[in-house]
């Protein structure tokens, strides 16, 4: 089979295409032919090394799996050759291929209409934003919420799924194309928060209630002015630092704004909880089924070209989340 591979860690332009035996399916596997498989921002930090996550070489990249079972490992129950089926298996990966090995106790099904590139590319991020807005902070129909970086995958997604529960969303964006795709996917209205007067443009736009929830991405030199937005009782969900810098918060301000930091480790849910995330898959894919929730827009390559599509991840302006389909 064909599988993109790297003998090392060093970045995207170490990985290739290369010919490798079809891997069988253990205790406890499904053997898949993949369908599609999502790369991801992890992806590109663990191609590069950059993650604490150094899985053993060579490695092939890709966690977030659709594929067809093909064959089943030894005491595996409730699956049979035929299920579609979706994971994401980071410390795995794998998918960059004709074939991978998924375990099969962190697989959901995936219904037969739904566009495997679409539902390879929600996996994480769709899971992520709906573990930070349910799961930990608590989103209520009829909340202001604030979504830094919401034209990122993780942001997108984070908007979608936030208006889509009856919330009040204000997107903020670093350029006027990446705020009409926060539009898009159904903000309410769209700054940018890297203007100097930004918080002087949310309270414009936020509804009279206030921003009861911050979706960060971002961290950086808004964190704070993030924080000091919130309403009372507010919770500022912290989800990454595309920004760069690590910030601090002053420690005086949670107890002006009776407001809380929460984190949100989507890896941490999947390892200590699978049960809760195939719960939250279940539920996003039955959304997506019905129509009450859309994919993400993908940028497809062909598995002949997946070593570009690593190098992509590099590109902070990629045209929608990078998907390698079969």
């Amino acid at each position: 089979m064909r599988a993109l591979a790297g003998d090392s860690l060093d970045g995207p332009e170490v990985f290739s295409l290369r010919t490798v035996p079809v891997p069988q399916p253990g205790a406890g596997e499904l053997l898949v032919r993949v369908e599609a498989v999502s790369f991801g921002y992890v992806d590109g930090l663990i191609a590069r090394g950059l993650y604490q996550l150094k899985p053993a070489v060579p490695y092939v990249p890709g966690a977030e799996i659709v594929g067809r079972v093909v064959a089943v490992g030894p005491d595996v129950t409730g699956h049979a050759v035929g299920d579609r089926v979706a994971t994401w298996q980071l410390a795995r990966g794998g998918g960059a291929a004709d074939y991978a090995l998924l375990d099969a106790g962190w697989t959901v099904a995936v219904p037969e209409a739904l566009d495997a590139a679409g539902v390879a590319g929600m996996m994480l991020d769709y899971l992520t934003a709906y573990y930070a807005l349910v799961d930990r902070g608590g989103l209520k129909a009829g909340e202001g919420v604030l979504v830094l970086g919401a034209a990122g995958g993780v942001g997108s997604a984070a908007v979608r799924i936030a208006a889509g529960a009856g919330a009040i969303v204000v997107a903020g964006a670093s350029t006027a194309a990446k705020r009409r795709t926060a539009l898009d996917c159904g903000a309410a209205a769209a700054i940018d928060y890297l203007a100097e007067h930004w918080r002087d443009a949310l309270r414009a736009v936020q509804p009279p209630r206030g921003v009861s929830v911050v979706v960060d991405t971002v961290g950086g030199s808004t964190f704070e002015a993030a924080f000091r937005s919130l309403a009372k009782g507010g919770r500022h969900l912290v989800l990454g630092f595309a920004g760069g810098d690590i910030p601090r918060l002053p420690a005086n301000l949670p107890l002006l704004k009776s407001g809380a930091l929460i984190g949100v480790d989507a890896r941490h849910l999947v390892e200590s909880d699978i049960v809760r995330a195939k719960q939250i898959w279940n539920e996003l894919l039955a959304q997506v089924a019905t129509g009450a929730l859309a994919l993400p827009t993908v940028h497809a390559f062909p598995l002949e070209r997946s070593g570009e599509a690593l190098s992509a991840l590099l590109d902070r302006d990629k045209p929608g989340k990078i998907v390698v389909t079969m």
